[in-house]
């Protein structure tokens, strides 16, 4: 990648930005009008809002190391395969969606940033993977993203940053947000489930009663090995609740496997060099404008190399 520099050149102070593009792809699909089209007469207006966001976010963030994720399914992955029902109840990804994302990772390529999908595996899984990965490389980390289940993610290195709403949290914002540790985030989701994601959870357990079992024992482990002590605890229906989660005690650890991002997804980028930041390519920048009808693509690596 031009301008990379070697991972013995990498400063013990570097930071590795690690960007979920999803939720941002689609934000921009579904808040900016479809009449902005390409020439061809199709909508670009998810490139152009997704466009915008990596722009603002590398003029207020001056990133040295940048890592964007990509789906390359919205609708299956690995997990499918061990619970087919996972996010079978969303509807089908609008087309002209579809259609804008080879170009969003086109842009962000062209803005100089590395980039990753692949199509067994999330983007959150491969968030996850480069921060197991590069956990050696780098003194902190910042997740970008709107998905609340990233936020398992965070520890005393790694933040979780909503950009769309100037949002960054650390362990305590972790508790204040979700109700519990990030570490606890999988077992919380284990236990309440998540319909967004057609996660089953336990029935009959919410997010309140999850929370409440959690701040007793550490993980679902730990509450199985002490199922009997349910019944005594200050929770409400805490009579009945030992009986529904041994009844529902395999989609509990079903759910929070469901609900655990891999760190094992395959990741083309191996080293800190492989994340470092190239010159914005104002070629292909500039090809990719005329070609979707964005002049605003070149505006907006003024802005950036300013």
């Amino acid at each position: 990648m031009p301008g990379a520099v070697s991972p013995a050149r990498v400063s013990p102070s570097a930071q590795l930005h690690l960007v979920d593009a999803s939720p941002y792809i689609f934000r921009a699909f579904f808040s900016l009008p479809t009449s902005i089209q390409r020439p061809a007469g199709k909508p670009v207006n998810a490139v152009r809002g997704f466009g915008d966001f990596l722009a603002k976010l590398l003029v207020e963030e001056r990133p040295t190391h940048v890592l964007v994720a990509f789906d390359g399914s919205l609708t299956t992955s690995f997990r499918n395969d061990v619970y087919p029902a996972y996010k079978s109840s969303r509807e089908l990804p609008d087309a002209d969606l579809v259609a804008q994302l080879d170009a969003s990772k086109n842009v962000a390529e062209a803005l100089g940033l590395a980039t990753t999908l692949d199509d067994g595996y999330e983007a959150d899984d491969l968030v996850a993977t480069a921060r197991a990965r590069f956990d050696g490389d780098f003194a902190r980390f910042t997740v970008v993203s709107a998905d609340k289940d990233m936020t398992q993610l965070v520890d005393e290195r790694t933040e979780f940053y909503d950009f769309g709403k100037s949002q960054r949290i650390g362990p305590n914002g972790v508790v204040e947000k979700m109700g519990v540790r990030p570490p606890q985030v999988r077992d919380l989701l284990g236990l309440a489930g998540d319909s967004v994601d057609d996660i089953p959870g336990v029935r009959g357990v919410g997010p309140k009663t999850a929370t409440a079992l959690l701040a007793e024992f550490d993980d679902l482990d730990a509450l199985y090995a002490g199922l009997d002590r349910v019944a005594t605890l200050s929770i409400r229906g805490a009579k009945t609740l030992g009986a529904k989660l041994e009844a529902a005690r395999d989609d509990a650890f079903l759910s929070r496997e469901l609900a655990t991002v891999a760190v094992d997804a395959p990741l083309p980028q191996e080293s800190p060099a492989d994340l470092r930041r190239a010159p914005i390519d104002r070629t292909r920048l500039g090809r990719i404008g005329d070609e979707l009808g964005l002049d605003g693509l070149l505006r907006a690596a003024t802005r950036i190399e300013g």
